[in-house]
């Protein structure tokens, strides 16, 4: 505790405009209910003075999960999509501030979500201009919402460097893959974000170079600045690059001016554009959803990304065009299932088996986003079938948007699990090349080719269109409602 009131109070010393005497001030009002009186709040940490609202707490409806699991799962929900101060939440109760959370307890989840809430511009962009020529509006109380943002997120970045500081290297990487997933699952924006968090014209997380929080942790003459926040996402231009296109290839015609106004911004970008053309159409995220990896107290880190795009939506109601057997053989693969059967004979406890590996409401109903998951987690966990019916899916846009790059990825690691189909599906992409995914490579063409009829399958484009066909599913009567 010593070292944060230091921390705290060598920040406010530091803020622009704020003579000794006020900031004197400032760090009583801040700090009087940490050295005198500590006030727990509903979610179990101390209010400060100026302390922010917190999202209102979910009221248990079901009783197949306890009170906690519905905090979590709401408090996901909400930090998936952005909410500031759920990430910051998130971040307090896994990393176990009151003592009820101890079971929730995890580093590395709790170093993601203060680094997505630092990154989240919402917790930095100014809500309301302040007359920096009146003396006396630096005196405004920190329960100002500007000010309480900036509280919570000093704060955040402190516990963030704490926390990093005694994480090994596989630890770290955890962490980044973490926050590059969440920010991917958000479109345009996120991608921008990780853009800024790379370029060096920002803060270590992507906010202005003269926001307060950014130049603590940068450091002043006094002060050395935040080591391991410094580290988590080096600065560099290919990597900021790589986002920043990754951003614009979504569409979004603000992402574009923002590549563009990148490329001019320094006598190299504009020459990196055909090396990072290559990475852009071969990239795809650290993870194929949120590991639904649990703590001791068993409630999963479950992957409450949703839908944001007309695009995304469209896909995710295709998922229903592919034959159920595939969802069923991946459920059974998972264990969920014990042996294979059609969409009418699926029992409602084989259901809630999928969801509970998924972190999802144990409704005992099938939804489509869950139709997919059970693909995903079976792909994800080593089913060579799985691997290739994501491959198509990716390929054709079912249940997941066209991705090349990613089917490329599944064919490769179901090819890797000794797929004939996959090998074959390899040959292809190498032989014909696709956006880039694939460069035209004749040599290696041949050598899957062979390996795939060694492994009993022979090549030809009209058994590849059959397996396509099969996988993807040919025009069908819609599957008839489970009878309850």
């Amino acid at each position: 505790m010593t070292n944060a009131v230091a921390s705290i109070a060598l920040w406010l010393w530091n803020r622009p405009g704020v003579r000794r005497v006020a900031a004197t001030v400032l760090v009583i009002a801040a700090l009087a209910p940490v050295i005198a009186c500590d006030v727990a709040g509903p979610w179990g940490h101390r209010f400060y003075v100026g302390a922010c609202p917190r999202p209102q707490l979910p009221i248990s409806e079901s009783p197949q999960f306890n009170d906690q699991q519905h905090e979590i799962r709401a408090l996901r929900e909400q930090g998936f999509a952005g909410d500031f101060f759920a990430q910051i939440e998130l971040a307090h109760r896994y990393e176990a501030m009151r003592v009820t959370d101890k079971n929730l307890e995890d580093p590395v989840e709790a170093a993601t979500w203060y680094a997505l809430a630092l990154a989240n511009p919402t917790g930095y962009e100014h809500m309301a201009a302040h007359d920096q020529a009146n003396p006396n509006d630096h005196l405004r109380l920190i329960a100002h919402f500007d000010d309480c943002r900036a509280f919570e997120r000093i704060t955040a970045y402190n516990e963030l460097n704490q926390i990093l500081a005694h994480m090994d290297g596989g630890e770290w990487q955890k962490v980044k893959d973490r926050v590059i997933y969440v920010l991917s699952t958000q479109g345009a924006p996120g991608f921008e974000t990780l853009a800024r968090m790379h370029d060096s014209a920002f803060g270590p997380f992507g906010e202005p170079l003269d926001n307060d929080e950014a130049r603590y942790a940068m450091g002043y003459p006094n002060h050395g600045g935040l080591s391991g926040v410094l580290q988590l996402f080096p600065r560099n231009d290919v990597d900021a690059y790589l986002y920043n296109d990754l951003a614009a290839q979504t569409g979004d015609v603000g992402a574009y001016v923002l590549l563009r106004d990148f490329e001019h911004g320094g006598p190299q970008r504009s020459g990196y554009a055909a090396f990072i053309s290559t990475k852009v159409n071969r990239w795809v995220p650290p993870y194929e959803f949120y590991p639904p990896d649990a703590p001791p107290s068993g409630v999963p880190m479950s992957d409450e990304s949703q839908p944001r795009t007309d695009q995304q939506e469209a896909a995710l109601s295709r998922i229903d065009e592919l034959p159920f057997v595939h969802v069923a053989d991946a459920m059974v693969y998972l264990g969920a299932l014990p042996a294979p059967c059609d969409f009418p004979h699926l029992r409602p406890q084989d259901i809630q088996g999928l969801q509970a590996m998924l972190g999802r409401p144990q409704t005992g109903h099938l939804d489509q986003i869950e139709k997919v998951r059970a693909i995903q987690y079976a792909a994800v966990n080593g089913s060579a079938r799985a691997q290739l019916v994501l491959a198509v899916m990716y390929s054709q846009g079912v249940g997941v948007p066209a991705d090349y790059a990613r089917a490329f990825h599944w064919f490769e690691r179901a090819e890797e699990e000794g797929s004939p189909e996959a090998k074959y599906a390899i040959s292809t992409y190498f032989s014909l090349g696709l956006a880039g995914v694939a460069d035209q490579d004749k040599a290696q063409a041949v050598v899957h080719q062979l390996n795939a009829a060694l492994a009993g399958f022979t090549p030809s484009a009209d058994r590849l269109q059959a397996i396509l066909a099969r996988v993807n599913g040919a025009p069908h009567l819609p599957e008839r409602e489970a009878p309850w």
